[in-house]
């Protein structure tokens, strides 16, 4: 085939757009309102189509023939740490998602959110979200993916939806092995260590351990700043002060007994992002853009296994079957028939 292409919406500071990049993607557009995400996706690549603007300004027949549609959609509706309003919260794109996929007619889509939307509480919005796309002719399956098990240093749950053309989904799979996990030590120590801070050794040691997942926060609610309490205490545990965002690493005058802050760029390496990549804003809007950010290498493996499935399976899988423990969180057909009063069956498969 020749270069799949991919039409991003959502694409925030381009976790997920570089991810499907180095999967082998070429971007044929990529959406986002925040002009500071919209200045970081143009300088680390001036190639790439961005276009800022709302989802709902965006006329999916432009684009008609993209491969691939993917998106991160605003996660607020869904997330434990808001009201969980789902489908009643004015930042539900879900439906302009759909819009776009009746729109472009793409052969795949990749929408990702966080774990909460595959929560009981929203099983009825998660099948009609399902059904709707079965009856544009794709055949969907969600899997929850913890970021820490594809060697991200957090753990970072995220709910990722791939749906095929029927042709296309047998070839596709979600399975994987477990990856080494990666501390936070493993990721930092040299950052932590880069001003000569007497106390990295120590630290080191402390910062043994998986980080828990990075909260941006938005505009409205959120500043530079780890997460909600509990977060910030399991950070403190790991040596991290959670309260804020340094400027600099710590220096030979910072104490040795006190708790440093993490840089941007601690923060970048946290979800995920080599260090050549560029954030544009000050500190908070970068922060903000790193913590709401999908980790690249996630949608890198989702990336080559939706292109995988596009090739007919020629591609080989490069992660092995994991174990049934690793495996959550599938709607069974059962489930499906009992939720819905249509005759059809979805096609859903379990993943």
């Amino acid at each position: 085939m020749n270069q799949p292409t991919v039409f991003e919406i959502c694409a925030g500071a381009g976790g997920q757009a570089l991810g499907l990049h180095l999967a082998g993607f070429t971007s044929v557009g990529a959406v986002e309102i925040d002009p500071n995400a919209c200045d970081t996706l143009r300088a680390n690549h001036p190639e790439w189509n961005v276009i800022q603007a709302d989802v709902r300004a965006i006329n999916g027949r432009d684009y008609q023939g993209v491969d691939l549609l993917a998106g991160g959609v605003p996660c607020p509706p869904f997330s434990i740490a808001g009201r969980q309003l789902g489908g009643e919260d004015e930042r539900d794109l879900f439906p302009e998602a759909l819009r776009l996929v009746a729109e472009m007619q793409p052969r795949a889509v990749l929408l990702e959110n966080v774990p909460g939307f595959a929560s009981a509480k929203f099983t009825d919005y998660r099948l009609r979200l399902l059904d709707q796309l079965n009856d544009l002719g794709y055949v969907p399956s969600f899997r929850v993916i913890q970021a820490s098990d594809l060697g991200v240093p957090q753990l970072r749950p995220r709910f990722v939806l791939v749906a095929l053309r029927e042709r296309d989904f047998p070839n596709f799979s979600f399975h994987f092995r477990v990856r080494k996990q990666v501390t936070v030590s493993d990721a930092l120590t040299d950052l932590m260590g880069s001003n000569a801070w007497p106390g990295v050794r120590a630290w080191e040691k402390k910062a043994n351990d998986i980080a828990p997942t990075l909260v941006g926060g938005s505009k409205k609610h959120g500043g530079p700043d780890l997460g909600p309490t509990r977060a910030k205490q399991r950070w403190a545990e790991l040596g991290v002060d959670g309260m804020g965002i340094a400027d600099a690493a710590p220096g030979p005058d910072f104490p040795i007994d006190e708790t440093p802050r993490l840089t941007v760029r601690m923060a970048a390496r946290i979800q995920g992002f080599p260090d050549s990549w560029k954030f544009s804003g000050k500190k908070t809007a970068a922060y903000r853009q790193i913590g709401n950010a999908f980790p690249p290498p996630v949608s890198r493996f989702v990336g080559t296994r939706i292109l995988a499935a596009l090739q007919g399976g020629a591609a080989n899988h490069k992660y092995p079957l994991p174990s049934e423990s690793q495996l959550v969180l599938m709607e069974s057909r059962s489930k499906q028939t009992k939720h819905h009063a249509k005759a059809k069956r979805l096609k859903t498969t379990a993943a």
